[in-house]
């Protein structure tokens, strides 16, 4: 292959060549990190003291040798303190400016494994793009959490899953205690030694990582139970419930708890446990996906990862702005295929995501007053999502689940029947089976 081959083959890929992507991701990386230094000053909810305030405060009660067990807003698995801890990185520069700059690296690492991904055979420049546009669209939030740091990891774990599935495992696992919803990552696995390597280094690394936390730092499994009393957050999908019956009458309040803005009073415990139900039956489904899947492969792997951390998302009785990130990874990877079945629901994750900034932190004050504008804004971006998951799931199933036909009868025309498997072994193909 000659220089000039390569060279159509990479603008096959991005159009008019990787440079677009770069110096868009450049130029909006840019405009983040001036934000979140508050160099440039955003309307809104200051989304900084996350990290100059909270996250460093955790920091230095984990220098200190334990985790915050007094702390009712750490709930986060173990690994989580990694994250925290990170800045020490970068010592010359200071907690909250270490902390943005170790996103960005995180960042611009996602970005250049979907570069290095998107020029291989049958790939596509689509999830750069989502990618570079996805999370620039969230705003400064997306630096300010350590959420992007979690979503890395998931990504290199689903990139390297189809060929390593030993690093794909050691990933999730790793994933799991930072955050639990990486563990998701491996609901697509293909069946027979992948699943069995992959999930297996999973358990083995997630003990391994919760056994050396716990001799090191006392408090490593508070996170369990840290959520138990937990109310219903502003953002989530049942809080439209009670935005609504505020204006109807509603006696209940809305408090900073647990390190959210929440809905406290009568039947939020009853919408919490409901939040509660629908995640169970999700998940449910999954399994059913699971086991009538017919052949699950290394882009299975992708769609499925989406689909459950959908599902996951939108049934969550907190649907806090960061999560927004999670999805975007995900769909970008999906994305990298030219066939993904995850464009419609990918293209509702990145509107979702645009809103999504509308919502926190430009108008948040409107939504913690339940007026028409939060109100509104809650309605498209949680109709958004819902719209997302249950199109991801309905081509997930339709793409791997194959069609059954009705048995031919024993005294039907043999024609006929020979008619009717050509049929079933037409639908198989068009299913990829």
């Amino acid at each position: 292959m000659t220089v000039g081959d390569v060279e159509d083959t990479t603008r096959s890929h991005y159009g008019a060549g990787p440079a677009g992507p770069v110096a868009v991701w450049l130029l909006t990386r840019t405009v983040l990190m001036l934000c979140v230094l508050r160099i440039i000053i955003t309307p809104g909810s200051d989304v900084t003291p996350d990290v100059s305030v909270t996250y460093q405060g955790w920091y230095d009660v984990l220098t200190a040798g334990t985790f915050p067990q007094a702390d009712v807003t750490w709930q986060y698995p173990p690994a989580a303190a990694f994250a925290i801890l990170s800045p020490a990185l970068l010592p010359f520069l200071g907690y909250a400016t270490a902390f943005f700059t170790l996103c960005l690296l995180c960042d611009a690492l996602v970005f250049g494994l979907l570069l290095g991904a998107a020029r291989r055979p049958g790939r596509s420049a689509r999830g750069v793009w989502v990618w570079v546009v996805g999370v620039a669209v969230l705003g400064p939030t997306v630096y300010a959490r350590y959420d992007l740091m979690v979503t890395a990891v998931a990504v290199c774990a689903l990139l390297v899953g189809a060929r390593r599935p030993q690093l794909l495992g050691a990933l999730a696992g790793f994933g799991a205690l930072l955050k639990v919803w990486p563990v998701l990552v491996l609901i697509g696995t293909p069946r027979g030694r992948a699943t069995r390597l992959s999930w297996s280094a999973a358990v083995a690394t997630a003990l391994a990582l919760l056994a050396m936390v716990s001799a090191v730092l006392p408090g490593a499994l508070d996170f369990l139970t840290a959520q138990r009393d937990r109310g219903t957050e502003v953002e989530s999908l049942g809080a439209l419930v009670f935005h609504v019956a505020r204006h109807l009458g509603w006696d209940g309040v809305v408090m900073f708890s647990y390190g959210s803005v929440e809905f406290r009073g009568p039947y939020v415990p009853l919408v919490s446990a409901l939040a509660l139900v629908l995640s169970v039956t999700a998940f449910g489904w999954l399994l059913v996906w699971r086991l009538k899947a017919a052949a699950l492969t290394a882009n299975t792997l992708c769609d499925a990862a989406f689909v459950a951390v959908l599902l996951f998302t939108v049934t969550s009785r907190v649907i806090s702005p960061q999560y927004m990130i999670w999805l975007v990874g995900l769909a970008a990877v999906c994305l990298l295929l030219r066939s993904s079945p995850m464009t419609l629901p990918a293209v509702l994750v990145v509107a979702a995501s645009a809103v999504t900034v509308l919502e926190f932190p430009l108008f948040f004050s409107h939504v913690t007053a339940s007026d028409w504008l939060g109100v509104t804004l809650l309605v498209v971006r949680n109709g958004l999502l819902v719209a997302a998951a249950l199109t991801a799931c309905a081509r997930l199933w339709r793409t791997t689940v194959p069609l059954t036909l009705p048995r031919p009868d024993a005294h039907a025309d043999p024609d006929a029947a020979g008619s009717a498997d050509g049929s079933k072994e037409d639908r198989y193909r068009l299913l990829g089976s």
